[in-house]
């Protein structure tokens, strides 16, 4: 009896062993949605083949060896700021193209990347631990100064909303922050997506995400990833979008997160979805108006700020 009781622990620790394994495995190795996946679909995978068609480059950022694809965007106003768009865990800089038209309108650039494990770039995915990283990489290195000073605002969604909130801490040059569908604590995606396809996910999260802060350098409990308390150190403008019926990432966390920036701002788009904001054409609508005020914005302050350095110079 004592040997089949042993024998039944061995099996379970044997099969929590795998299972929290298979996890780590998923989450740093997303689907990765490239050229090829769009055109399967039907779907424009390339600015240019958008209609109207959009002006654009390609081009790539090193980071830690790693080559990272990326789109430089021409946008409608050549005094606008620059945006960089990043995208969530699984998506890719494709995603990008269903909001250019909102991001483009009222900036001079736009520019897309896929981050590590996804789509073209190689690697594995840093689940939000680094990849404000690479955007400060960009900031520093794709933007020229002149164009700098014309201001730049991060959007993000999902991880990258996360991610595009930590960049901004770093970068005085960022005039706003735009986070779509944002989510503070690392494993909360994680167990929503298992949960809603039906996988376990009680006994083998916690362990897996311990696991993977360890390996990330973040520590076992995820260090300093809480995107609220982050958000409390911005010194820009942060526009929270965030769809009421998001399986994903609760719409509470997106009022948590703007509540604790100085000047954040969360917009709900009612019975959206995680996926459907800008699918859906009365979502996509608020959500632009939403997104083209911030830009404005971000102009506006910029030739204030214009004004007075002329009036100081003036003076003197």
């Amino acid at each position: 009896m004592i040997g089949l009781v042993l024998l039944l622990a061995a099996g379970l620790l044997i099969a929590w062993l795998i299972v929290t394994a298979l996890t780590m495995h998923r989450l740093r190795n997303p689907p990765r949605r490239t050229y090829a996946w769009a055109v399967a679909r039907g779907l424009p995978g390339d600015p240019r083949e958008m209609t109207p068609a959009w002006t654009s480059r390609s081009f790539t950022v090193t980071w830690r060896g790693l080559s990272l694809e990326c789109w430089d965007i021409d946008g409608r106003d050549p005094h606008g700021p620059v945006v960089i768009a990043t995208p969530g865990w699984g998506d890719s800089k494709l995603g990008v193209l269903p909001r250019l038209e909102a991001l483009a309108s009222d900036a001079s650039r736009v520019m897309a990347w896929d981050p590590p494990g996804h789509a073209e770039s190689p690697g594995r995915c840093l689940l939000g631990t680094r990849e404000h990283e690479i955007i400060g990489r960009l900031i520093e290195e794709a933007i020229p100064e002149a164009e700098r000073g014309r201001g730049v605002v991060l959007y993000g969604w999902s991880l990258g909303a996360g991610a595009s909130i930590r960049a901004a801490i770093d970068h005085p040059e960022v005039r706003a922050v735009i986070a779509e569908a944002p989510y503070r604590l690392p494993w909360t995606p994680a167990i929503r997506v298992l949960h809603l396809a039906g996988y376990p996910y009680r006994v083998n999260v916690p362990p897996a995400f311990a696991l993977l802060g360890a390996r990330l350098g973040v520590g076992v409990g995820w260090s300093g990833f809480d995107r609220a308390e982050l958000a409390g150190r911005l010194t820009c403008p942060l526009l929270v979008i965030h769809g009421t019926a998001d399986e994903v990432c609760p719409v509470s966390d997106g009022h948590e997160i703007a509540r604790a920036a100085a000047e954040g701002l969360c917009i709900e788009i009612e019975q959206a979805t995680h996926n459907t904001i800008w699918t859906e054409d009365q979502f996509r609508e608020q959500a632009a108006g939403a997104v083209r005020a911030v830009l404005a914005t971000a102009r506006a302050s910029r030739g204030a700020e214009e004004t007075s350095a002329n009036s100081a110079s003036n003076m003197e």
